[in-house]
């Protein structure tokens, strides 16, 4: 299965797209940033101004955006809430040319097994961890998508049954556990961004400090049963929480110690995210190549 040469990935975020041009050996040959736009017909102006300035006819491209793929990986079957504009969006049609669409978190989770921090490894998983927690499973080099294009929402799974439902209705879920969408309730009313609550947390305040703590006893929690889910050799951790350093990523190794079940001996390595903002777009390119070279085969 020949790649094509280059290949164009785009991401869409709520303020900002970021589009990049990439070989198959993952280096990035240039990269765009527009304004976003949740208004169909803006934001195709924008996409197809990024795709004329840095794609040829047959080069392929990848898009990435919030929510759920459909099953042809056409366009964004589901996306309610946010960035409504991408929501049964056929970019084939709409430009003209062979897209694929993906969730963002899958494209980084790509990108990351790629060529980023879990560079080499046939199983890993990935974990945003912003206002809300998204990821992606990579399984024996592929993107788990699943049934639906469902899979890899992993801020969705339960550490606490008795507590309230999140947004899709799980109780006690990984992403009100350690998002900061929720912050200013989980801190008591003091706290709206996790980087105050760590300071305040490492500068001696009690009250900080047990909410913090708290919230990353939770996510060792929720990265223990993902290991038990998916067995990984790396969990790659990405996201603006996870650029708090060592104040998450210490306390995180300690309480992972006294969870994980590690039958071998070996516990699976936390590792921090290393693309940065191009890891969506990063991704979408991988996937669009992937899939153009499993077209040309059939």
């Amino acid at each position: 299965m020949v790649e094509p040469p280059v290949s164009i990935g785009i991401d869409i975020g709520g303020t900002r797209i970021k589009a990049v041009s990439v070989q198959p050996n993952g280096k990035v040959l240039s990269k765009r940033i527009e304004p976003s736009a949740n208004c169909v017909e803006t934001l195709i102006i924008a996409i197809r101004s990024l795709v004329d300035e840095l794609a040829a006819d047959d080069i392929p491209i990848g898009v990435s955006a919030p929510g759920i793929a459909s099953r042809d990986n056409r366009s964004i079957a589901w996306m309610r809430g946010r960035m409504e504009a991408v929501e049964g969006l056929d970019w084939q049609t709409r430009l003209g040319r062979k897209i694929w669409a993906l969730n963002d978190g899958h494209a980084a989770a790509i990108a990351e097994n790629w060529i980023g921090a879990a560079r080499g490894a046939r199983h890993s998983v990935l974990l945003t961890l912003g206002t809300g927690v998204g990821g992606g499973v990579i399984v024996d080099g592929c993107l788990l998508q699943g049934a639906t294009g469902r899979a890899g929402h992993l801020g969705h799974i339960t550490l606490d049954m008795n507590s309230r439902p999140d947004i899709v209705g799980m109780p006690g879920s990984l992403e009100d556990c350690i998002g900061y969408h929720n912050l200013l309730e989980r801190s008591g009313g003091r706290f709206r961004d996790t980087a105050e609550l760590v300071q305040a947390a490492g500068a001696g305040d009690s009250n900080a400090y047990e909410c913090w703590r708290r919230s990353v006893r939770g996510l060792a929690i929720g990265i223990a049963s993902l290991v038990n889910a998916f067995d990984p050799e790396v969990v790659v951790l990405g996201g603006g929480i996870a650029e708090c350093g060592p104040p998450l990523f210490e306390p995180l190794q300690q309480y992972l110690n006294e969870v994980e079940w590690r039958p071998s001996g070996v516990p699976v390595r936390i590792a921090a995210a290393s693309l940065g903002e191009l890891a969506g777009a990063i991704g979408a390119a991988r996937f669009a190549a992937q899939q153009s070279a499993a077209e040309a085969t059939r």
